[in-house]
């Protein structure tokens, strides 16, 4: 395996932990949600990394307070914020990017409100919103700017936006490139490798020079024959399903969620507030906020590019967004389709899968 690549692999195994670092003393926050502006808390200064779950941990603690009809990863992350697993964070950041999101956002406050001993650092919610039109777009400007104001009264200095945002724009040009390693026929990174080198939770200027150095050895990347899939749903903050579809002869060559292809944007260009809001305005589309129509169309054009045999839809228990879908999906495309519903977290029904979409021996 190439140097960058196994460095990759070696910070996304560990991104359960903490950011802490002891050459780097930067308050650390722990990020929730795909609409967190992260060039913000770059911009401040922190060291910031996105809270994850686990599905072989349990989630006991978190199920007490949010209830078991949540999303299982953010009844996880609760259970994992409560058992201490992140290790200190100074700050939690939730976004508003779907509803289990909100709900653990609601828990955090009132947990800290009502149980102070409990040792949860304090939680800002930056609730932005993604309907078309020219008032939401308003809001999500104040609340960009609120949001940027709130981070400078944390770290008493002024925000570096202009040097953030074009760090990050740098980044997202390596991670298109890196992509397109991933669609290349035959694939030159699995599904799985290619959650390490857009999840692993390294600073930017940590994070862009072993993607740099990922493209200059993409020459010594192995090559990865299989049934070439999309997956489309869920979130997946772990890579036990890619782990497990890819494991029985396929390979992931896209997806739609924002731990995947939804977090390779095009560059933000501008560096200005303005320009940072109209770009989480018009993210996604997510399952959790955009229309059918527009899931499907997103769906077929991405099934095209990436050049799939097969479309599977997963849809986890507890996050029934996804199968609502489907249909529309379904139509759209040219290819099989496959939906997994009320999936465990963590798992795929392996035999469903087989059953509608048998594999050449």
């Amino acid at each position: 395996m190439p140097a960058a690549l196994a460095a990759l692999e070696e910070a996304y195994a560990g991104r359960g932990a903490s950011a802490a670092s002891a050459k780097d003393p930067a308050p650390v926050v722990g990020y929730v949600g795909a609409d967190v502006p992260v060039e913000l808390l770059t911009a401040a200064g922190l060291r910031a990394f996105r809270l994850t779950g686990d599905p072989e941990s349990g989630s006991d603690l978190g199920d007490r307070y949010l209830g078991r009809g949540v999303d299982p990863v953010a009844r996880s992350v609760l259970a994992r914020l409560l058992a201490g697993a992140f290790g200190d964070l100074d700050r939690i950041v939730v976004s508003h990017d779907c509803e289990a999101s909100l709900r653990l956002f609601y828990a955090l406050r009132e947990l800290g409100r009502v149980e102070p001993g409990a040792g949860l650092p304090g939680v800002y919610l930056v609730d932005l919103l993604h309907l078309p039109h020219r008032t939401t777009a308003r809001y999500n400007r104040r609340r960009i700017g609120e949001f940027a104001a709130r981070l400078e009264a944390w770290t008493g200095r002024p925000l570096d936006v202009a040097g953030a945002m074009a760090a990050h724009d740098v980044r997202r040009r390596l991670l298109a490139a890196a992509a397109e390693l991933r669609r290349a026929v035959p694939a030159r990174l699995t599904g799985r490798q290619f959650l390490a080198v857009a999840g692993a939770p390294l600073p930017v200027n940590e994070h862009i020079p072993l993607l740099e150095r990922l493209l200059a050895e993409a020459g010594r990347l192995d090559e990865h024959a299989g049934k070439r899939v999309f997956l489309s749903g869920s979130d997946h903050d772990t890579p036990h399903v890619y782990e497990a579809i890819e494991s029985d002869g396929h390979v992931i060559v896209g997806e739609d969620h924002s731990f995947g292809d939804l977090s390779v944007t095009e560059p933000i260009g501008a560096a200005s507030l303005d320009a940072l809001a109209e770009h989480y305005h018009r993210s996604g589309p997510t399952a959790h906020r955009a229309t059918a129509g527009e899931r499907a169309a997103h769906a077929a054009a991405a099934v095209r590019r990436c050049r799939a045999d097969l479309f599977i839809a997963y849809s986890r228990d507890g996050d029934e967004a996804p199968a609502w879908d489907f249909p529309a999906q379904r139509a759209a495309l040219d290819i099989p389709s496959v939906l997994l519903e009320r999936q465990e977290y963590g798992r795929a029904d392996l035999a469903a899968l087989r059953k509608e979409s048998p594999c050449p021996m």
